[in-house]
């Protein structure tokens, strides 16, 4: 199939959007950066009425909004790139947040976690042997 060039190009994400119940905040405070060890972000005063916070490390930003009826995602879910893996689920476990390894994604090492609402989370790496 043809394509004409579109005249623009995507050039990655900005960052992801996570739902959470009202008033979770404070979870999302220990499991994001407590836990994960990110960065909250200052919200803009006018989202900030809305409720949620924003987390950032290196170049992944996760923003945590309220969503009226939430509902954890089971299965829709970001794949998070990681250097460490392991540590990461080391300090994951350590937390008390189990981690489901795998091995079905030709090239990367990877796990399944969730975070304290129940939202699904994928942590991958590339693999070493690759």
């Amino acid at each position: 199939m043809d394509r004409e060039t579109p005249g623009y190009a995507l050039g990655g994400l900005h960052h992801v959007q996570l739902a959470i119940p009202h008033g979770a905040e404070e979870l999302c405070r220990e499991f994001w950066g407590g836990v994960l060890g990110m960065t909250e972000l200052e919200k803009p005063p006018v989202l900030s009425a809305r409720g949620g916070c924003w987390f950032r490390s290196g170049g992944l930003e996760v923003h945590l909004g309220v969503e009226e009826d939430f509902r954890p995602s089971k299965k829709a879910h970001p794949g998070i790139l990681v250097s460490s893996l392991q540590a990461l689920a080391e300090r994951l476990e350590d937390n008390g947040v189990s981690v489901t390894w795998d091995d079905d994604f030709p090239g990367h090492d990877r796990f399944y976690a969730f975070d304290k609402l129940g939202n699904r989370l994928e942590f991958l790496e590339p693999a070493r042997d690759c």
